[in-house]
């Protein structure tokens, strides 16, 4: 009888014994022996068990003693060990999911995501000690003259003034043409009456996420993405999946599997510039994302926030999926830091819901900043300046292809940032954490890996974030040092 339970759910010999021991009340075992990774010792304090068992794995993920990597045991087993339903395992593990603490896939079981204990703010740390900044990426302060024009230019119309009330959280018509003439140089498809503004990419991403997915979704990604996207997520309680990469791109088989397996409802992509890859999307995976999209019914989020870094145009995404597709272009990263504003091509079945949640959640854009962005648009000087950054971008690259000649660094020599692979044997949270000491801040691969994927040894440097090409150079210096030296 009980080898035939064996073999029916698939318990481990250990596991059997307890249940035998059980329920035949056999009290001289003890399940001290049990093969566990992770044997909690649990106090109540009057909670409810499934709360208390979710807050002692998330104390001992939080203290180290379970690693990131670490695979859980399996429900039913830690169910027999604690002597409790397994249902009450499954809602403590549900808990530390939406946490993004552990992360559950078919055939792997559950493990304790790799980014469980990173910081997903990228906002720079503030200092008692000079910091030469190549962590965020925050655009140089060099744009302001051409922006000071403009508000001057403005400030001599008789109804300036209306631009500080409430007006309407949607743009004019005639800023609707200047942001379909903007979204053609980031080779995105719009009509005025697809597009709705929102105040900044991030925004955009909040704003996307609340109106068209709910707490408990799936979104598939990429292996390693923005954390802004997983700050995002984490706080609406929707749950990021990592696609499969083969050669660097997302494999169709593997996005495949997801949809069927994982139930994604979305996809969230960066085809330009990736972050923090800096990789550029072939034609043929956007041709095949947009082919999934469209046969499995997905909403692909498509960030273009990189997208003016190119010369010339390259294709989308929406190009290819525009029913499937919200498309986001915003001007703060490659325009100037001041311009908190994006744009959101939209499938007009998904407009409403959208401006509903820009507008709930108050992240509308004002009246003034939306009329001083349009006719930065319109009167070419957001282009300009676009221009400008790339030609920053170039001399801050040279600067880095000379100085860490002897190592690995990928990236278009256009790209703000770089992706610096390290040798196997150095930990990059670990370079992280020395740079710092020795007064550089940048940011290794763990802040971006998603769920249970064990992310690769490399550090962003965001390039252009430095306050000088001086700067830059005395900062890579130190990196490139400490490499060595390591």
């Amino acid at each position: 009888m009980i080898i035939r339970y064996i073999l029916k759910n698939n318990l481990s010999y250990n596991c059997t014994i307890t249940l035998f021991a059980r329920k035949k009340s056999m009290s001289l075992i003890s399940f001290d022996h049990l093969p566990l990774t992770w044997k909690p010792n649990i106090i109540t304090n009057h909670k409810p068990f499934y709360i208390a068992l979710a807050e002692q794995l998330e104390l001992d993920i939080k203290n180290g003693r379970l690693l990131p990597g670490t695979i859980l045991p399996p429900q039913r087993e830690l169910a027999y060990f604690l002597d409790v339903n397994v249902s009450t395992i499954s809602r403590a593990f549900k808990i530390c999911t939406k946490k993004g603490l552990i992360c559950g896939t078919i055939g792997s079981g559950t493990v304790v995501s790799y980014d469980s204990l990173t910081n997903l703010s990228l906002i720079p740390k503030q200092t008692n000690f000079p910091l030469i900044e190549m962590g965020s990426m925050i655009p140089e302060e060099n744009t302001y003259d051409e922006i000071t024009q403009v508000i001057k230019e403005m400030l001599k119309e008789t109804d300036f003034g209306k631009l500080f009330g409430y007006g309407t959280f949607m743009a004019t018509h005639w800023q609707k043409e200047a942001a379909v003439k903007f979204l053609t140089h980031m080779g995105c498809p719009s009509t005025k009456d697809s597009i709705v503004p929102a105040q900044g990419g991030q925004n955009a991403i909040v704003a996307i996420l609340s109106g068209l997915f709910k707490s408990g979704d799936k979104i598939g990604t990429d292996p390693l993405t923005y954390p802004g996207l997983k700050s995002a997520a984490h706080m609406l309680g929707i749950q990021l999946v990592p696609i499969r990469h083969i050669d660097n791109e997302m494999s169709e088989e593997a996005l495949i599997q997801a949809c069927e397996n994982e139930n994604i409802k979305g996809i969230y992509i960066i085809p330009e510039y990736q972050n923090p890859t800096t990789h550029l999307m072939s034609e043929q995976c956007k041709k095949m994302i947009a082919r999934v999209a469209k046969e499995r019914d997905i909403i692909v989020i498509e960030d273009g926030i990189h997208s003016l870094l190119n010369e010339t145009p390259r294709s989308t995404v929406a190009m290819y999926a525009p029913e499937q597709t919200c498309y986001i272009a915003s001007l703060s990263k490659i325009v100037s830091p001041g311009l908190r504003l994006a744009y959101i091509v939209t499938p007009l079945r998904y407009k409403n819901a959208i401006a509903n949640a820009l507008y709930n959640l108050n992240i509308t854009i004002s009246p003034f900043l939306l009329e001083l962005a349009s006719r930065m648009i319109a009167s070419g000087k957001a282009l300009k300046l676009a221009q400008e950054r790339r030609h920053l971008a170039m001399k801050c690259n040279e600067i880095v292809n000379t100085i860490l000649v002897d190592f690995d660094v990928r990236g278009e020599n256009s790209s703000t940032f770089r992706w610096l692979i390290l040798p196997e044997t150095l930990d990059a949270k670990y370079i992280e954490e020395k740079a710092f000491n020795l007064g550089v801040q940048v940011y290794s691969s763990e802040r971006f890996t998603v769920g249970t994927t064990k992310p690769i040894s490399a550090i962003r440097l965001a390039i252009t974030a430095s306050s000088s090409l001086e700067n830059l150079e005395k900062g890579l210096i130190i990196l490139r040092d400490l490499l060595h030296k390591t």
